[in-house]
């Protein structure tokens, strides 16, 4: 079992900036890959990016450069920071692990932008 404990969300005007962070604990095994997924308002759940535990990184293409994902092997975190925030960014934001034959999810941190 993976347990993944998020934290950072809140509430960010437009334009601002948000750190978001994710521990993992249990039977963390390499290799792996850790992210970031969310979902809006009435929408799926959606990729937000992601990183495996070799570096290889994934963002989606509304990231547009807005967005790090970083991680911390040693620590087993991963951190999102989300920099020029918009209004559609709103949602929940989950952290995600993943290796071979397992998921693990986080409980979600809301994430809230204003106008």
């Amino acid at each position: 079992q993976v347990q993944l404990v998020e934290s950072g969300g809140g509430l960010v005007q437009a334009g601002g900036s948000r750190r978001l962070s994710c521990v993992a604990s249990g039977s963390v095994f390499s290799p792996n890959v850790m992210g970031w997924y969310r979902q809006r308002p009435g929408k799926q759940r959606e990729l937000v990016a992601t990183l495996n535990s070799v570096g290889m990184i994934n963002y989606a293409d509304f990231v547009k450069g807005r967005f790090t994902n970083s991680r911390d092997n040693a620590k087993i975190t991963v951190v999102l920071q989300m920099n020029n925030v918009d209004p559609e960014d709103t949602a929940v934001y989950y952290c995600n692990y993943r290796r071979a034959g397992y998921n693990a999810w986080g409980q979600g941190t809301q994430v809230t932008v204003s106008s």
